[in-house]
C-alpha cells in the first residue's frame, strides 16, 4: 500500500502549497486584468440596457419616454456614463491583451506603461465622448 507523502516540518510548511491572492502584492497589470473582467460582465447589463431603449423606440412613444425617462434622469446617466468608461476600459484592455499577444509590451516598464495607458485612455475617451454629445445637444 503506498503511503501518503508528507512534508517536512519547516517554516516554508505553513505557506500554501500554491501561490493565493493573500501573498500577492496588488500590481496595476493585476488589477487591470481584474477590471478588464469585471468591465465585460458590465457591459453585459449595458447593452441590455441599450437593447431595452432601442426595443421601446420601436414600439411605440409611451414606451420609449419610459425608457428615455429613466436613462435621463441623473442616476440613469451615472448608469450610462459608466458603460462608456466601461466600453472604453474594456477596448483598451483589449488592445494591451492583443499587443502581449504579439510577444512586445511584456517587460517591466513598458507592461506598466500600458496598464496607465489603459486607465488615463478609457477615461479620457469617455469624458470626451460625453463632452462631445452635450456640445451636440
Amino acid at each position: 500500500m503506498a503511503e501518503a507523502k508528507t512534508r517536512p516540518v519547516s517554516p516554508e510548511a505553513s505557506r500554501p502549497l500554491s501561490p493565493h491572492l493573500q501573498i500577492y502584492r496588488p500590481m496595476l497589470t493585476m488589477m487591470m486584468s481584474i477590471m478588464h473582467r469585471i468591465t465585460g460582465a458590465g457591459l453585459y447589463f449595458g447593452t441590455i440596457l441599450l437593447a431595452w431603449w432601442l426595443i421601446a423606440a420601436s414600439t411605440d412613444a409611451r414606451a420609449f419616454d419610459t425608457a428615455n425617462g429613466v436613462l435621463m434622469s441623473f442616476p440613469g446617466r451615472i448608469v450610462l456614463f459608466g458603460f462608456t468608461w466601461a466600453l472604453f476600459h474594456h477596448l483598451f484592455g483589449g488592445i494591451r491583451h492583443f499587443i502581449w499577444d504579439t510577444g512586445r509590451g511584456m517587460e517591466h516598464p513598458e507592461r506598466e506603461y500600458l496598464a496607465q495607458a489603459t486607465l488615463i485612455g478609457g477615461f479620457v475617451l469617455s469624458v470626451a465622448v460625453w463632452v462631445i454629445a452635450y456640445m451636440v445637444r
